[in-house]
């Protein structure tokens, strides 16, 4: 019997972890089936265990490390790139298995069921609803590099604008004959498309990133 109240949790907190993991996994996403299914295994496991040394040890000081070290394994997937930061919506997610994870090991099976269906709805729902906004609106960031002359910020932001889209002016330097502009430039993703198609074919233009 012992064995099977320890079983359980532990089959359990694989199924959680792996129903969230899959939807990681389909996403692409750096962190995904095995990383999600581990995560909720150990926080199941670490839980069940402070559960069985409540009488010798502390069972609310091995809670708060879980946490803790679960922030710096969500950390690990926060990525920097330019001027927009990546792995913030798979962070909370490891986060959160290793919530329902303990919730397993403490027993409470209903909780961490409703809570891992309510968790892979919203990383569903909000998929599409994120595809809608960037529809919408999206940032971009864009660098120019070509020859100076007088009035060439000015022109492209006016272009910027003929499209529908909105500039912030960032950084800009010159080597020589050599200028870099950069814009963070919001908008529809249609205008960016068209906008990005005008700045690619710009004869002018030595180098754009975007």
């Amino acid at each position: 019997m012992d064995v099977l109240d320890d079983l359980l949790p532990i089959m359990f907190s694989v199924i959680v972890g792996g129903i969230i993991g899959i939807e990681r996994e389909y996403q692409l996403k750096s962190a995904g089936l095995r990383t999600m299914i581990l995560v909720t295994l150990g926080a199941c496991i670490f839980t069940m265990l402070s559960m069985n040394l409540g009488e010798t040890g502390s069972p609310d000081r091995i809670a708060a490390n879980i946490i803790t070290g679960i922030g710096f394994v969500g950390a690990g997937v926060i990525f920097k790139e330019d001027n927009r930061v990546s792995g913030l919506t798979t962070a909370v997610t490891i986060w959160i298995c290793a919530a329902l994870g303990m919730t397993i090991g403490a027993g409470y099976y209903q909780e961490a069921t409703i809570g891992s269906l309510v968790v892979f709805l919203l990383l569903i729902m909000f998929k599409y609803i994120q595809d809608i906004i960037d529809r919408i609106s999206t940032r971009y960031t864009y660098q120019i590099t070509l020859p100076y002359e007088d009035g060439v910020v000015e022109k492209y932001e006016t272009l910027f604008k003929e499209y529908g889209l909105k500039s912030i002016r960032g950084k800009q330097a010159r080597n020589g004959e050599k200028y870099t502009i950069i814009w963070r430039v919001q908008g529809a993703r249609k205008n960016h498309e068209t906008c990005t198609k005008i700045l690619l074919n710009d004869t002018t233009i030595e180098e754009f990133k975007f």
